[in-house]
């Protein structure tokens, strides 16, 4: 069985998952039985180009394709171009999607090959749900979504329980939530005492992980240390002198040693699919304060492993409970085991494969 995945987004979260599935896929047990590809486009600013090949498994063949986030005619044609010319070499059983963008540059190269494919989309946070743009715009996000399933068939699979039901409303749904390499994550845990209490987030610094609300509870908890662990274009955004910015970590351990150093680690996303940042937390035993949202709300058990918030005024109450480390431990432990028994990529991963030979 030949399985194509094509990702334009492949930063973030979204990196962390590909490696991992280059990882399983690329053992040599799979891969007697399924040769994988996947098809990215290596342009975010917190990955290095030259790191994805020495960072994936041998186990899998890499394809870069040249494709970009925003709307652009010229460049969007000449990336279906290039993917149906690479799909036609291939010419592959199954056809996965990943992402917005890369699930309208794919169905439509998926379109020109004129062959019957099992073509699978996860959408890793539907377009729909951004709350950054205008009301009209995420009703074309909407349309577009709920049209080219009409058009062109496939199966969503969704990355987290919220995003299934979203996804139901749309077309044939099924779950397979994201995971992580538990183990691998585990051998950056060490115990860790902080003079202050440090409250941390892993992200890009975007619209979407709400760098504005990050700054204001900064402010609002000045006894606090806070680290936001990563950069981006909306840094500037970030003010309160007790909030550090590491800017972009491009070595994986070393961007563990700076998750493992906090004491909570925040999650304040304005949308989500299912954050990988948020489990890799779970997995190093941070209990975790997070927006009420999809997403979020999918991997944190509310006053168990950490707390979901609407308001910032909530925050009081939840820090009070936290201050105490006998409790955050509780809840980390609560957190770890939360992870082995729903995010683990090796399950999640052989769901995957079912899924395929179907």
């Amino acid at each position: 069985m030949k399985v194509v995945h094509i990702i334009e987004a492949l930063g973030g979260g979204v990196y962390t998952y590909f490696r991992d599935l280059s990882t399983f896929f690329g053992d040599d047990e799979i891969a007697k039985n399924i040769e994988t590809t996947i098809i990215y486009s290596g342009n975010r600013k917190e990955i290095d180009p030259q790191k994805i090949k020495s960072e994936f498994s041998d186990g899998v063949k890499l394809i870069h394709i040249n494709m970009v986030r925003d709307l652009s005619p010229f460049q969007d044609l000449r990336s279906v171009y290039n993917l149906v010319k690479e799909l036609k070499k291939i010419n592959p059983d199954i056809i996965h999607l990943h992402s917005s963008k890369a699930g309208v540059l794919g169905r439509i190269a998926y379109f020109f090959l004129f062959k019957k494919k099992k073509v699978f989309y996860t959408p890793h946070g539907y377009s729909f749900l951004r709350t950054d743009i205008s009301k009209t715009a995420r009703s074309i996000y909407w349309g577009i979504e709920k049209n080219f399933q009409r058009f062109f068939g496939g199966t969503i699979v969704a990355c987290g329980d919220t995003e299934q039901e979203i996804a139901k409303q749309i077309g044939p749904a099924k779950l397979v939530r994201n995971g992580i390499d538990i183990e691998n994550i585990q051998e950056h845990f060490a115990p860790h005492q902080n003079e202050k209490l440090t409250i941390g987030i892993m992200a890009r610094i975007t619209a979407a992980r709400n760098p504005e609300m990050f700054n204001q509870i900064a402010l609002k908890f000045p006894d606090f240390n806070f680290v936001w662990i990563g950069d981006g274009e909306l840094g500037p955004l970030i003010t309160a002198p007790n909030i550090r910015i590491t800017g972009w970590i491009l070595d994986r351990s070393a961007v563990l040693k700076e998750l493992n150093n906090i004491d909570i680690y925040m999650q304040i996303s304005l949308w989500e699919g299912l954050p990988i940042a948020v489990l890799e937390a779970m997995a190093l035993q941070k209990p975790i304060i997070a927006t009420n949202i999809i997403g979020n709300k999918d991997a944190v058990l509310h006053a168990k492993t950490g707390f979901l918030f609407n308001d910032i005024s909530e925050l009081n109450q939840y820090f009070e409970i936290l201050k105490d480390e006998e409790t955050r431990l509780q809840f980390g432990q609560n957190a770890l085991e939360r992870c082995r028994d729903l995010f683990d990529k090796n399950k999640n991963f052989k769901q995957l494969v079912s899924l395929y030979q179907e």
